[in-house]
């Protein structure tokens, strides 16, 4: 038996800075398959774990004070066991912890590695490992979103779940609705429970889209207004973040597909119809990312076309400015040039005839510009 480890006194979990795009978090190249390096923000407080065992009898939430009680021989046969662990940057606690449930080492080095892509994967051990981001807005910038590395370890009546270290826990929903006895959950195993985590974190993409929307409202009310409080930053800040999006959420329809169709013995069949429905939510998802995409693009060219015009308007009105006192300069040049055999010098309203022509000129001129329609 494994060693017991102590691990009292867990503080709360606070928000840890993650500036994405300021900051490359140290890779694990060049090092074993299979070695566990933490690969995320720097994180002071120290991991947490979560045990909940419950049925439609019992609930039981306790704080895990030693590994040895996360151990899979204190499991309840009767019951679901629900681990969850919250941070993932205590790369020899992930690995103890590995060990008591016989997880394969690739399995963990995805686990802790915070910039890895969705995934799911069946091993011969009979763990099902699903790995998928929770997205996050910014309250400092509505337009600016974080994604939070979540991984699922599921197998015969347990659930292991990780979570980065940050201000709330985004599962409480769930626990909220075990505590109360509310719903299905109770009632169905460690495979109804790994959907219903998904699905919170699956709605929540439903919020941060809806945020990206009031943003993408208030920017296309500004480029129809045509102000110039409006940037090509936002605009492509916007696509930024939407593109990130996708990527992250993408795969998620391969994974589910994945697990409806194919016949696996950790899925019963009655979970089978909830998952369906996760994936017409992440479809429904997917069709509005690509909807707000284009409605990007095409504020942009708008936008661009917006500036053009203003300034094709500018320079018309210099053009015809310019048009105007060309034959006004040309004629003041000429008279300006003071040879004494020039007639018109030496009469006696010869200035009131010239401006009399200038202001013929000048009158004629803009009639003609008018009767174009380029004024």
């Amino acid at each position: 038996m494994e060693k017991a480890e102590n691990i009292r006194g867990f503080q709360p979990a606070n928000l840890v800075s993650r500036d994405r795009k300021a900051k490359r978090y140290k890779k694990n190249l060049l090092t074993s398959p299979g070695t566990l390096t933490y690969i995320g923000p720097d994180v002071e407080l120290k991991t947490k774990i979560r045990k909940i065992v419950y049925n439609d009898q019992v609930f039981r939430d306790e704080q895990v004070k030693s590994l040895l009680e996360c151990s899979p021989e204190t499991t309840n046969e009767k019951a679901v066991t629900w681990l969850d662990v919250d941070g993932i940057h205590e790369t020899a606690l992930i690995a103890k912890l590995g060990k008591l449930y016989k997880l394969h080492p690739l399995l963990l080095e995805d686990v802790v590695n915070t910039e890895h892509k969705p995934k799911l994967e069946i091993y011969d051990s009979g763990h099902l490992f699903l790995t998928l981001k929770m997205l996050h807005i910014d309250s400092e910038s509505p337009i600016c979103i974080s994604s939070e590395h979540v991984s699922f370890v599921l197998g015969e009546n347990y659930l292991v779940s990780f979570q980065e270290e940050l201000s709330n826990d985004i599962f409480s929903p769930v626990l909220d609705r075990l505590q109360a006895s509310v719903g299905k959950t109770r009632r169905n195993g460690a495979d109804y429970l790994m959907f219903a985590l998904m699905d919170i974190v699956i709605d929540n993409y439903f919020i941060v889209l809806e945020k990206l929307g009031d943003s993408l409202d208030t920017v296309e009310d500004q480029v129809i207004r045509g102000t110039d409080e409006l940037s090509l930053k936002d605009l492509y800040s916007l696509k930024r973040e939407l593109t990130m999006a996708r990527r992250v959420i993408w795969p998620l329809r391969d994974m589910i597909n994945q697990l409806i169709r194919e016949d696996n013995p950790l899925i019963s069949k009655d979970t089978i119809p909830y998952l369906r429905d996760l994936y017409d939510h992440v479809m429904q998802v997917l069709d509005t990312i690509d909807s707000y995409r284009e409605l990007v693009a095409s504020l942009a060219d708008v936008h661009l076309s917006t500036i053009s015009n203003r300034m094709n308007s500018v320079m018309k009105t210099l053009t015809i400015f310019s048009a105007v006192f060309m034959p006004l300069t040309f004629i003041v040049g000429v008279y300006g040039m003071n040879f004494e055999n020039m007639p018109e010098l030496r009469a006696h309203n010869g200035y009131y005839y010239v401006w009399g022509v200038m202001i013929a000129v000048t009158t004629g001129l803009i009639f003609y510009f008018k009767s174009k329609k380029w004024m």
